[in-house]
């Protein structure tokens, strides 16, 4: 097998993949020695590493023989024997990079490697899936690998209980989806009580399709958010309003980016609208923030592309995988904007109470990896962002499929006749067509053609998705045809069906170029699988939303020249060339998006961390007066220089109305000596007297009053959670004005960092006042009592 993988692969790949062939050869030379072990023995391996370990040694010096147990337990249990490939994938895996490999070559096994192996560690390993579904599969399918060899599985998927939950992330692996474990993270971060929390600390994860994962979704924000009570009439009038506005003339949209905001005639509509003179003013703050959504929801998102309306409700459509996205809403007013354009029932706003994208998620990890089919186009962004190198696995038997040249042709109409005409001629065949589409609309328009076609096929899209895993599996069956937006049926193999083979496999139609070639790559991957045969095409038309977004004025001036055929095909060179550029500036394009938006994030990522951080110590510190007695004397500090600022002479100081300030916080009525004051280290010196003095006090009460300690944990942990939601929110409005700012002469990068800063400054100050009066005000009470 390994003189195979090196004449398969490249010499460049070859290099890369060399490291791995030493470690293969001493796994293969174990082999037979593993066989003849009993199954008792074969268990005993696991105690054994983990004593290995506990005495020093490393994951890597036990790691040939950890894989060639678990080979060994997989042929037993199984019937399934790891091939060399697949044990390159782990060592891949293991080291906490990507391992690339194309559909059908057995992702899940190779999972079985690694994960058992860093479980040995005693910290868990979590294997993260797309959906319920294939986390239930991989956990079934390889679970009694590792159960047979001594190790626990957990299955983390959402609405399971408490204890299940708590189960689960204690066992060696758990298997669940990605944004479960983010959720799981955020709501250990909001917990009143330590024994709340279900998550151990972050050791080694494995995601499988991480492209999906990591690049698709990396600017989906993941939200726990509490009812705002906004006016339900708000956002049907700015939805009235918007309804009637003209791009260009009203408001700007850049197809592109995706940035819009109005114009001054688009501005003075509103003011005129709503009656008020000046719509920039801090008291329309909130009128300004739900007329942008408003504009947002009018141009940004279109019905039957981005979402549809299902029983009176806006359901969400994942861009990338085509499926509804049940139950899950945009924040901060979108998703009632949306409502009101469709004018369906308006719900009830959220609010966010906590958020963290995917991206900064899954950086917690201290060792990261994954595996897809696709990931080489976005090296370059794995490395940036998650230091991970994505290394191209070799298949076990050669790829047969045939990728044909793109039909390229002027108008969608005239791509959508040639697309039914092919589809009638390959169907006369009996093969099988697999037709993937990247929108609900587009598969619909394509459905409605083949049925005016007289043509019987399988429809898949967000609006069919329950049968999504049957329909796929059965795309490879003879003389069947199957419509399918984007990534339907990811994880599902497409095995072919009786004589199939020998009709020239499973014929995969692309009908739209997408945003990425690591998405046409994934839909090509469809056939092919485990050495069978298969063919692939794409049908474009320079009418698509590719060329519209990102190259419209280019192809304005190529349509005056087209040479085409009757059937409006363009065989051009130089326009194939044109199509493979516009893709790039795509790819490009939305690559600067994410590192923006990343970069965005990163401020209140590390806000996020300090809050966190915070609340992590209300809850394990030994006692509460440890964090807030440091908080007292920042406070007091403020105060001091606040009143005693050299830009004011002394004698102008109001110490009087310091004095007050500071009973708030120390609870001691202090006078300040205003004889000889000159400069501020006179009044620090008396205040720090007083300060010292409160602190001595509450020590005594603290240590007399033992339950005061719980009752202030609670209280404090109440006020760090108030007052980071308002954060959030004043971080939101931020960004938002950000956006506008990019068409002044100022960085908007820039001004957001900055101005986050100094929010977060002032509400971390905010914290420390609030936390320090309720001290105050708790052990005032009891001393009155007394």
């Amino acid at each position: 097998m390994l003189s195979y993988i090196k004449k398969a692969m490249g010499d460049k790949q070859e290099k890369g993949l060399k490291k791995y062939y030493k470690i293969i050869e001493e796994i293969n030379s174990l082999e037979g020695q593993f066989t003849q072990l009993s199954d008792q023995e074969l268990k005993h391996k696991t105690v054994q590493f983990k004593e290995a370990l506990a005495e020093g040694k490393t994951i890597f010096d036990i790691q040939a023989e950890a894989f060639a147990t678990v080979r060994e337990a997989s042929r037993r249990v199984l019937g399934m024997r790891h091939y060399d490939v697949q044990m390159i994938g782990g060592l891949v895996l293991t080291e906490g990079n990507i391992a690339e490999m194309p559909t059908g070559e057995g992702k899940t096994l190779v999972a079985s490697l690694p994960s058992y192996l860093r479980a040995l560690e005693g910290k868990g390993v979590h294997v993260i899936t797309v959906n319920d579904y294939l986390a239930k599969r991989d956990c079934e399918l390889v679970g009694p690998v590792h159960t047979f060899l001594g190790l626990t599985i957990g299955l983390n998927i959402a609405g399971i209980d408490y204890e299940k939950k708590k189960k689960a992330y204690n066992a060696d692996i758990t298997y669940g989806v990605g944004t479960e474990f983010g959720f799981d993270h955020l709501r250990d971060n909001t917990v009143i009580d330590l024994a709340q929390r279900v998550q151990r600390p972050y050791h080694f994860a494995i995601i499988d399709e991480i492209d999906s994962v990591l690049i698709d979704e990396a600017k989906t924000p993941l939200i726990i958010a509490g009812k705002s009570g906004v006016s339900y009439n708000l956002h049907q009038l700015c939805a009235q309003i918007v309804k009637g506005f003209v791009k260009d003339e009203d408001y700007h949209f850049d197809e592109e980016t995706k940035a819009t905001g109005f114009t001054e005639q688009g501005i003075e509509k509103i003011e005129k609208g709503f009656g008020i003179d000046n719509l920039y003013d801090v008291e329309h703050q909130t009128l300004y923030h739900y007329m942008i959504q408003a504009l947002r929801a009018h141009v940004m998102f279109q019905k039957d592309v981005d979402y549809i309306v299902k029983d009176d409700e806006i359901v969400l459509v994942d861009a990338f995988t085509g499926r509804t996205m049940e139950g899950r809403t945009l924040s901060n007013g979108l998703h009632q904007a949306l409502e009101a354009k469709e004018s369906v029932p308006i719900t009830e706003e959220n609010k966010t109470q906590a958020s963290i994208t995917i991206q900064n998620y899954f950086r917690l990890y201290p060792t990261l990896s994954g595996m897809t089919g696709t990931a080489k186009t976005e090296e370059k962004e794995f490395q940036q962002v998650y230091a991970m190198n994505v290394i191209q696995i070799p298949t076990n038997r050669p790829i047969l499929r045939i990728d044909e040249s793109d039909q390229i042709y002027e108008t969608v109409d005239e791509k959508y006749k040639a697309v039914t005409k092919e589809v009638i001629r390959v169907h006369q065949t009996g093969q099988p067509i697999l037709i993937g589409t990247t929108s609900i609309r587009q598969s619909e328009t394509i459905a409605q053609s083949l049925q005016d076609a007289g043509l019987s096929f399988q429809l898949l899209n967000a609006k069919s998705v329950e049968q999504e895993v049957e329909l796929i599996s059965k795309a490879g069956t003879k003389g069947q045809i199957t419509i399918a937006t984007n990534m339907a049926g990811r994880g599902t193999d497409i095995k072919l069906g009786d004589g199939v083979e020998n009709l020239g496999g499973l014929f995969v139609l692309g009908t739209e170029r997408h945003e990425s070639r690591r998405i046409d790559n994934q839909l090509k991957g469809r056939a092919g699988r485990q050495g069978d045969k298969g063919r692939s095409q794409f049908f474009i038309s320079l009418e698509d939303d590719m060329f519209v977004r990102f190259a419209h004025e280019e192809v304005t001036k190529l349509r005056k020249n087209l040479h085409k055929d009757s059937t409006g095909l363009i065989q051009s060179k130089k326009i194939a060339d044109f199509v493979d550029k516009v893709q790039r500036i795509c790819e490009g394009s939305n690559y600067g998006i994410r590192e923006y938006n990343l970069k965005l994030d990163n401020v209140i990522n590390e806000q996020r961390g300090v809050i966190y951080e915070l609340r992590n110590r209300i809850l394990t510190d030994e006692s509460i007066l440890t964090l807030l007695t440091p908080m007292i004397s920042s406070t007091v500090h403020y105060y001091v220089k606040g009143y005693c600022s050299p830009e004011i002479l002394p004698e102008d100081w109001d110490l009087n109305a310091l004095a007050t300030d500071l009973t708030k916080v120390i609870g001691e009525s202090i006078s300040l000596d205003m004889k000889g004051i000159a400069e501020i280290q006179n009044v620090q010196e008396q205040v720090e007297e007083a300060t010292q003095n409160y602190l001595n006090l509450i020590k005594e009460v603290m240590e007399e009053e033992k339950p005061l300690d719980s009752f202030l944990r609670t209280t404090v942990l109440q006020i760090a959670d108030k007052e980071w939601i308002k954060h959030i929110e004043n971080m939101e409005r931020l960004k938002e004005g950000i956006g506008m700012r990019s068409y002044s002469q100022e960085d908007p990068m820039r001004q957001y960092q900055r101005e986050g800063l100094e929010l977060f400054s002032t509400s971390y100050q905010e914290i420390e006042y609030y936390m320090a009066e309720a001290l105050c005000q708790a052990t005032a009470a009891l001393r009155a009592e007394k």
